[in-house]
């Protein structure tokens, strides 16, 4: 029997890369949790404190509307869904399961909170 040729005897990795090991894959999602819990917290304390403080008075029979969001203001709410989309994604593609799993749920929820603000800061 023949050994194959030089020619098919690539490296393993070329073709395809290996994963990280489970243990990396589980340190970095909890790390990313963590983050995540943190940045999410932020943002819904944040979420109620401007709506508290643009809510009308219950004197006033007067509303007022103001239009003039910034768009910084736009691309920070959009931009972190955003964001979390594309980390999930390379984690994905770096085979790192778990850490995926925890971006993608972090992607649903900064999703949720972007619809919120949106609806408060229109309203």
């Amino acid at each position: 029997m023949a050994s194959p040729s030089a020619d098919d005897q690539g490296p393993p990795t070329s073709a395809r890369r290996e994963r990280p090991s489970r243990l990396i894959d589980v340190g970095v999602a909890l790390l990313l949790l963590v983050a995540d819990a943190v940045i999410v917290v932020v943002a819904a304390l944040l979420l109620v404190a401007v709506g508290l403080g643009t809510a009308p008075s219950p004197d006033s029979s007067r509303r007022v509307h103001s239009r003039d969001t910034p768009f910084l203001a736009w691309c920070v709410i959009w931009g972190t869904p955003a964001v979390a989309a594309v980390g999930a994604f390379v984690h994905a593609r770096l085979r790192m399961p778990v850490t995926a799993v925890v971006q993608a749920l972090f992607t649903l929820v900064c999703g949720l909170l972007a619809v919120a603000w949106t609806r408060m800061l229109l309203s």
